[in-house]
């Protein structure tokens, strides 16, 4: 089969790799109809988190069953199913907790597994045209419909993007009638905004510098905040004042819920061009009100090859505990539970409630993807996110 490959720095390569079999009886192969690019998928392109060549990319496929196992039974072949990012057993104690991004069975001697994600474990990546699922009754989520229809990109964003997007404002505790503030307009990003937005948040903004991103999360009904105006605190504040803040609540201009939708590689504010990894986590922790709450659902990698001035090889940070103390601000972090989430999204796409598909703006074959990294990476040529079709 054809399958984008890690070859470098920067690069990334078209190759013929050997077809997945059907290792256990619990697994299925998935014939992939679309493969999206990931945020995540750039730390590893530009050479940040440890990839070594070869390994196949991508970790949000959709496609349709086209070989199964004999002990699987929740899905057939033909049937048409989303791969969430985190491969899960479905049984193990944490799965059962339903905590399935700390699976302590797919990664033995460790815990955690992702397709095409170097050290998340063995399996490969889904920017391909055929994907080996491991523990595939708890792994395929069944989807309506025909490979390619209205609804293709939208349940493709289930596999990643969307879900994290949820899961960050379940992080920060977003409840009806917050006001909101996202640092980072990626996908992530957008879809944290607009998952606060469908969850009752009286108010959001967008903070970021890409002008085709802050048009999306505009469109959404978010509040875009362009960072190269001003410190986006200062920005924000100033339009909640101007909005008008609720009686008896004027020394609370700042916001109740923050989201870092950034992670390691957050641009500086104060040496443009450069990369400063404490950057979005010290203006959270002045912006969001006392007793407010923050998800963290940027990456923030254990190692990383090219660390920025403020940065470690390590990934360890000076961060501004007290100032979080003294504000009696919770901060949740850490990766996608995908699982919690999938069926609750997909349904409510179907219902037409939600519309993650909005962030989708380019589409391309497997030949197509090296161009597609460097575009997104440099962001040019207006790539908020894009979509591949093996």
């Amino acid at each position: 089969m054809r399958a984008v490959v890690f070859e470098g720095t920067r690069a990334v390569s078209v190759r013929e790799v050997p077809d997945p079999e059907l290792e256990r009886p619990t697994d299925v192969v998935v014939r992939v109809t679309s493969s999206a690019v990931c945020g995540t998928d750039l730390h590893m392109y530009d050479g940040r988190i440890g990839a070594e060549p070869g390994l196949v990319l991508g970790h949000e496929p959709v496609g349709v069953v086209e070989r199964a196992g004999d002990a699987v039974t929740a899905v057939s072949v033909g049937d048409r199913v989303v791969l969430p990012t985190h491969l899960y057993c479905g049984v193990c104690g944490n799965c059962a907790r339903r905590l399935t991004a700390a699976c302590t069975r797919v990664r033995p001697g460790a815990f955690g597994a992702a397709y095409g994600y170097a050290g998340m474990g063995p399996y490969r990546g889904a920017q391909a045209e055929l994907l080996r699922v491991p523990f595939a009754d708890a792994n395929c989520v069944p989807l309506p419909g025909e490979p390619g229809d209205a609804y293709e990109d939208a349940f493709v964003l289930l596999a990643d993007a969307f879900v994290t997007g949820w899961h960050a404002t379940e992080l920060a505790g977003v409840r009806p009638g917050d006001s909101v503030a996202v640092f980072g307009a990626g996908t992530v990003g957008l879809l944290a905004a607009h998952s606060a937005l469908l969850r009752g948040a009286a108010e959001v903004y967008v903070v970021d510098r890409v002008a085709e991103r802050l048009a999306v999360a505009e469109g959404y009904g978010a509040v875009p905040v362009d960072f190269t105006e001003g410190d986006p605190g200062d920005l924000i504040r100033a339009h909640r004042k101007e909005r008008g803040l609720p009686p008896g609540e004027e020394s609370m201009d700042g916001v109740q819920r923050g989201i870092d939708a950034v992670g390691f590689q957050a641009d500086s504010r104060r040496h443009p061009g450069h990369e400063d990894p404490r950057q979005v986590i010290h203006d959270l922790a002045r912006l969001v009100n006392p007793t407010g709450g923050i998800g963290v659902a940027g990456v923030f990698a254990a190692r990383d090859e090219d660390p920025a001035r403020n940065g470690h090889g390590d990934g360890s940070l000076r961060v501004p505990w007290a100032t979080l103390f003294d504000k009696g601000i919770s901060v949740g972090f850490g990766r996608t539970h995908d699982r919690r989430y999938t069926a609750l999204l997909r349904d409510m796409i179907l219902a037409g409630r939600a519309e993650p598909q909005r962030v989708v703006t380019h589409h391309g074959t497997l030949d197509q993807a090296s161009s597609l990294y460097g575009e997104f990476d440099h962001r040019t040529g207006g790539v908020v996110k894009a979509v591949l079709r093996p």
